[in-house]
């Protein structure tokens, strides 16, 4: 037996089980009080409420090839539900969800809307097409069996079950299943919804034992309310700041820059690498974290204002203290880098953010500030 075909083979078999998992705490979301999801209850996934009306058995296929007239998935789930240990009276609805499309030609495509009877007939109309000799085969093909399973069942029960039974297509498979989850929750920010939904996950895998695997309305809910407590955005952090160091082609790259010309003036050069390093790193954190969280670029765009007014303040002192323009120009430039940030909030921002911050308002003309001393 070829080693790769087995672990091919049990790797569908697990995304398989994992995409009946993600369906069912999609399902989750839904729940009314008193309401849960099992697992491998009756089937893939039950819905339990104290109202049958309310209770749906779905069994979950996740299947490329289009859903056609003799195909297992739909005649295996019926002979599952035909099954004397499987008690359709206890459920409202039974739910074939496939990420199937209809086949061109199938008779099933117009099944949601039949009445049973006309249900029954696509059935038979379907099993009609058998020849003798496959069904009376020594070794018959699986399809033959389930559908001769399906067809030679008693009546009565096999009309109670079509009766139920919904056909769900083009559902969505692992990959949009997981993206629709993801939009759930509401007050987490978006780079910590691959946590959120780690922590869902592996709660629901947590709640399986040996005798039953329920996720009830409560339990998911208390859950829920635990991790957005854990991981939504509070009320302001800031990304990470580590001083970055700009490579040699980053410097030459940026020579050209106004606020690099400003230290040029001074003739401060040995502080250019870290200007440049300060400034890239916040250039680089508007664009991380503009599109998750609005709300850093309006705070940053405000503390700067503080920031270029304690500087208007400082310069002004020094001029008044002016002895020698360009060393008072470089200890004004180290002062002011070496300067504790102002508090944000309930937070100390980190210096490089402080310091990115003057080397921006130095770059931008209509700010008109400069390291230079004059009078």
């Amino acid at each position: 037996m070829n080693g790769s075909q087995t672990k091919n083979a049990a790797l569908t078999t697990a995304l398989a089980f994992h995409y009946q998992v993600l369906i069912g705490l999609d399902k989750c979301f839904s729940l009314q009080d008193e309401q849960s999801i099992w697992f491998e209850k009756d089937g893939d996934i039950s819905l339990v409420s104290n109202k049958i009306d309310e209770s749906t058995q779905t069994e979950a296929k996740n299947y490329a090839a289009p859903l056609t007239d003799h195909h297992e998935n739909l005649w295996n789930t019926l002979k599952n539900w035909l099954d004397a240990n499987f008690k359709h009276e206890n459920y409202g609805f039974l739910i074939l969800h496939t990420t199937q499309a209809f086949g061109s030609t199938t008779r099933l495509a117009k099944w949601n809307y039949c009445s049973p009877e006309d249900r029954l007939q696509i059935l038979k109309d379907i099993f009609s097409e058998r020849s003798k000799e496959e069904l009376e085969s020594e070794k018959p093909k699986n399809i033959v069996k389930l559908q001769k399973a399906v067809m030679e069942s008693p009546s009565k029960k096999l009309m109670e079950i079509i009766k139920k039974m919904s056909i769900f297509t083009e559902t969505d498979d692992l990959k949009a299943l997981k993206n629709k989850i993801l939009k759930r929750p509401i007050g987490i920010p978006k780079y910590n919804l691959e946590c959120y939904l780690e922590g869902l996950v592996g709660f629901v895998y947590e709640q399986a034992n040996n005798s039953s695997w329920e996720i009830s309305s409560k339990l998911f809910n208390a859950k829920c309310e635990e991790l957005t407590s854990l991981l939504h955005k509070k009320e302001f952090t800031f990304p990470p700041f580590n001083g970055y160091e700009p490579t040699d082609l980053e410097i030459e790259k940026y020579q050209d820059k106004l606020f690099v010309k400003k230290i040029i003036d001074i003739e401060h050069h040995a502080m250019i690498p870290d200007a440049i390093g300060n400034w890239v790193e916040l250039q680089n954190s508007l664009i991380e974290e503009l599109d998750e969280y609005p709300l850093y670029a309006k705070k940053t765009k405000a503390y700067q204002k503080q920031i270029v007014k304690r500087f208007i303040i400082n310069y002004s002192s020094a001029q008044l203290n002016l002895k020698d323009q360009l060393k008072d120009s470089k200890i004004l430039y180290n002062n002011t880098v070496n300067e504790t940030p102002f508090n944000m909030g309930n937070e100390i921002p980190p210096i490089e953010y402080k310091n990115g911050l003057i080397h921006d308002a130095m770059d931008d003309d209509d700010k008109n500030i400069k390291w230079k001393i004059e009078l």
